[in-house]
This record gives structure tokens, sequence and C-alpha cells, in this order.
């Protein structure tokens, strides 16, 4: 079977213009040049020496500020890239509006000419023999010509060119629209979702539904293809065919998508399909030829396939049941899919997890928290409801202010990088494909609400800050997701916090800082437990028995955010100093 061929695609990217402080730049970039450099209306080409240096130094502080990529991993940066697209909508619009106006004078002087010239022809010796128009040939040719030709060749692409150039080097890159990509593969496969659904734009608690292209299914396709995932492949290329099918149009071919999908089908041993597919192929294009040779090749080993079936069955004095083929569970194979519990996890995100008894239910209360009579609280007691019994899970309500939540926020944003996980090996931070979020670390000497935060959690909790970790807020990206996992150190794993100079977690609080409209809960795998995000609200739990040892049925894992954009605040993992 050979495998179909590279074909030379066209990168979709967006801009990423941040509203904020790049507008400011250019206010006062625009202000330095004008204070520095002539008077407006001067001369031309000290003008565009200007307009070069503003770029230039758009450019330097722009990327001092955000060189930071992976945009994919927070929908909160992502934002920023909207802006710097109508941005340059707006340039573009500029740029069509002045090739317009150019093109109207051309029509209106084509017109003009049009109806003289035909006048003039028709009795040419006459119309010649009046003085003036014989000048006005003259004139028109000597030099009105020659001004219409410097109109037809002028240029108006300048302004948005250099604009485009410009922001170009701050588009979101091919890891981007790669990550963006597995990102929809894995909400898909999460959620339990059709690529139909997913093309059509039927997401739970959508707002602004937008559907997907023949282009843009095919791009997805292509993207599980070359990840050697050929179980989304045929997902996404067989889409992209019913839709060709159905009539939209599009650029990509349909022996293109069939080629593609033809290779996914026989990758995971289904013949008979992958055969029936070429012969179509074959209809539309008999001298495709891949597909001749496919066909060959389909047919020798399908013939090849039922020879030894038939050897079987003679052998067996019993009927052989089909064996059903769970696709999914055989691309985990090739791919090696390291999470065991997956399956488990990914129920509970669709909210199927197990459910408490009647009796275990009958145990889990609300009431007023004071804390054994903390002074901060006898008078505002906070809200506090049990989540789950073991291990012990509650949350409270109400306990950050939106107010508190958009300081929160401000602070975060610029600084918000892609977030880590410590190497149990090295005892560093590293990446990991299985955390898709961006976060930022927060002092308390930095704002006073930071301070009172960090407050209100000690004074809830009874435990003392001094040896907690700073406030670490979350932004999760497209699909952004923490797979599971323990947020303290394991026996085998003594250096395991070794970087951030503390000892093993004690406890966790998480702040849910936004609503999500769909997906991004805080599951707990081994117990079964989801809790989902509520805005304005917390929760908290124990990582450590009292002895010290960890709580293994704390493991917990952040389910893809399906539609919404998920912050989270924490003091993460509410770390204490354990003695």
């Amino acid at each position: 079977m050979l495998d179909p061929h590279e074909l030379t695609h066209s990168t979709r990217v967006f801009s990423c213009n941040y509203t904020g402080p790049f507008q400011l730049l250019v206010v006062h970039t625009r202000c330095l040049l004008v204070q520095k450099g002539s008077s407006c209306g001067a001369h031309e080409q000290a003008q565009q020496s200007r307009m070069g240096l503003c770029w230039f130094l758009l450019s330097f502080l722009f990327h001092s500020l955000y060189a930071h990529n992976d945009f994919f991993t927070s929908i909160g940066q992502m934002t920023d890239l909207l802006y710097t697209e109508k941005d340059l909508v707006t340039s573009l619009k500029e740029y069509i509006r002045q090739e317009e106006n150019r093109l109207e004078q051309v029509k209106e002087w084509a017109d003009k000419l049009d109806s003289l010239t035909n006048t003039a022809t028709q009795d040419p010796e006459g119309f010649l023999g009046h003085p003036v128009n014989a000048f006005k040939l003259v004139k028109r040719l000597n030099s009105e010509w020659g001004d219409l030709e410097s109109l037809v060749l002028k240029d108006t692409t300048n302004g948005f060119i250099s604009n485009l150039t410009m922001q170009r080097q701050f588009f979101p890159t091919e890891e981007d629209q790669t990550g963006a990509a597995k990102a929809l593969l894995r909400l898909q496969d999460t959620y339990q979702l059709s690529a139909n659904t997913i093309s059509n734009g039927d997401l739970p608690g959508v707002v602004h539904k937008s559907r997907m292209t023949v282009a843009d299914c095919f791009e997805l396709g292509k993207i599980a293809y070359s990840e050697a995932d050929y179980y989304h492949t045929e997902l996404w290329m067989a889409q992209a065919l019913t839709q060709l099918d159905e009539g939209e149009e599009s650029t990509i071919e349909k022996v293109t998508v069939m080629d593609y999908l033809n290779y996914a089908i026989y990758q995971q041993g289904e013949l008979e399909r992958a055969l029936e597919l070429t012969k179509r192929m074959l209809k539309l294009d008999p001298n495709h030829q891949r597909a001749n040779g496919n066909l060959k090749y389909f047919e020798f080993q399908l013939e090849k396939q039922r020879k030894a079936e038939a050897e079987k069955k003679e052998q067996e004095d019993k009927k052989r049941e089909k064996k059903v083929l769970d696709k999914r569970d055989a691309q985990r194979k090739r791919s090696k899919d390291p999470l065991p519990e997956r399956k488990k996890y990914e129920m509970l995100c669709r909210g199927e997890g197990v459910k408490m008894t009647p009796r275990r239910q009958s145990r889990l209360f609300c009431r007023y928290f004071d804390n054994n009579h903390n002074p901060w609280l006898l008078l505002a007691p906070v809200k506090q409801e049990d989540e789950w019994d073991r291990p012990r899970i509650v949350r409270y309500h109400d306990i950050i202010s939106d107010s508190e939540i958009k300081t929160v926020k401000e602070l975060a944003k610029p600084r918000l990088k892609r977030a880590t996980v410590h190497d149990p090996n090295t005892g560093k931070l590293t990446t990991a494909h299985y955390r898709v979020s961006k976060s930022a670390w927060l002092y308390e000497y930095e704002h006073s609400t930071i301070e009172k935060i960090n407050q209100r959690i000690e004074d809830v909790t009874g435990l003392e800050m001094d040896t907690a970790e700073e406030l670490q807020v979350a932004n999760y990206g497209v699909g952004g997701q923490y797979e599971p996992h323990f947020d303290f150190g394991r026996k085998d794993e003594p250096d395991a916090f070794k970087e951030l100079g503390t000892g093993n977690r004690i406890a966790t609080w998480l702040f849910y800082m936004s609503d999500v409209s769909a997906g991004g809960a805080t599951v707990f795998p081994d117990v079964g437990a989801a809790v989902w995000p509520k805005k304005g609200t917390a929760v908290f739990w124990y990582n450590l028995f009292a002895s010290g040892e960890g709580d293994y049925s704390t493991r917990h894992a952040a389910c893809p955010v399906l539609v919404g954009n998920k912050w989270g605040e924490s003091v993460v993992n509410m770390t204490f100093m354990y003695y």
C-alpha cells in the first residue's frame, strides 16, 4: 500500500495584536516621532523614513512584551489575536477603498475617452478640423495618458503590506495550529462527539456557532495523519468527503481526500473497505497511479486472506466468532497511551461518574463555617458545602469577589506562560503534552488583593501560609486540560519539589474564577468524584494524611474545556511545609 503523497498546504494563521499595551505603544511611538521628526506634510522621503522607524520601534517593543507563543494553550491570550485580526481587516479594507477609488478614476477616464473616440472616428478629418480638438488630442497623448499611466501603476499596498509584515512575526506558529487541532481531537474523544457534530458547530452551551469547511476537516485529518493517528484521520477525511458529496464547494479535490482516507482505512486492517474506496477513486480518476497500484495490491491481499480463512475454517470444527474491533483502543495501543485510567477519567468528564449511594449522599451538608470561631470569620462566616466524603472535598461559595477576580486576571495576563509540571526524575519544571494551559505566579507583596486572598485562605483552612507556594493563576487553552496527577510527591520522588524549595504538598486550594459553558470539571478517577467550575467558589482537600503519608485517592485531573474560557487560581497546589 502506497502512502499518500505529501501535499503542499497553506498554513492558516492568525495574528496577535494586544489591544491594551500595543495601542499605547502605537500612540507613544507616534508622539515621539512627531516631536523628533519633521512637521506633518513634509517631504515624502522623510515621512517614509519615520514610518520605517515607527515599525521598527513597534516591532522591537512588541516583541519584548509578547515574545511567548503557545497561543493555543491559553484562551485568555488568544482573545488578543482577535484584535490583531480586526486591525488587519481594517487595514485591508482601507487598501480596498484606495484601490477602488483608483480604479474608479481609471474607469471614468476610459468611459469619457470611449465616447470621445467613437464620435471622432466617425469623421476623423472633420473632427480634427476643429483646432481645439486637434490641440486636445496632442495634449492628451503627450501628457494626460502619461498621468493615466502613473495612476494605473500607483501602488496602494504599502500601508497594508507594512502592517501585515510587522505583525506576521507575532502570528501563531505551526506548533500552535497543530496544538489547536489536537485539542479538537481530544475534545472529540473525551466527550464522544462525532466529526459531523463538531463540523456543524453543534456543541452544548455554544453562543457563537461556527461551521467547519471541507478544507478545515481536511487539515484536521492531515494533522492526525502526520501523527500516524489513522483513527482520527479516517474520521475527518470521511467528514471532508461527506461535505464534498453534499455539494460544498472547495479547492480540495475528492480524489485527494479519498487518497488519505483509503490509506487510513487500510492501516486499520479493513481491506474490503479500502478496496471499495479504491474502485470509487478510479471512477473519478482512471489514471490515478497510486489507486491503480493499490487496486491490484488489495485484490491480492484479500484473496490471500480469504484462502487463509478458508483453510482455518476447515481445520476448525466450530463457528468462529467475529471479533469486534474497537478502533480507538487499537489506536491507543499504537500510540502507547500512558494513561491507564483514561476511560474512567473521560467518563467522569462527561458526567458519567460513580453515583453516591443515598446513604453517603445524606451525610453531605452545607453550613456556615467560622473555623473554630476564627475572629475574622465570626461576623462573616463562609458558606461551606461538602462535595465528596472520601477524600473529603469541600467547596466554599462566594469566597472571591468579581472585583478581586478582575484584579487577579489583570495582574496575571501579561505574565502567562506555558504551564509546567515537575519531572520526578530531575526535580525540575518542564512542559508536558498532558497539561494544556498557561499560568502565572503572583506574590502577595505585589498587590493588596493578593495579600487579602492569602489571608482569607489562612483564616478558612487554619494552615499558615509562610511555607506555601505563591498564588498560581491558570488559564486553559483550546481543549485545555491537565490529565490525572498527584499534587503531592510520592516516596519514589524525593526531589519532586526541590526547585521550588518547599516540602511536600499538604493540601490544595483551588479557586474557580470563571463559569464554563461545557466541560472543565475537576475529577478524581480513583473515587469517581467530579467537581464542576462555578465562578466565585473554591474547593479544598488534603493531599496528605495526618501521618504525612500521601492520600492516593486525591489523584485528580482538569477535564478538557469543551466550550468556554476557564480561569483557575490556586496557592498551587496549596502547598505547605510538612514537619
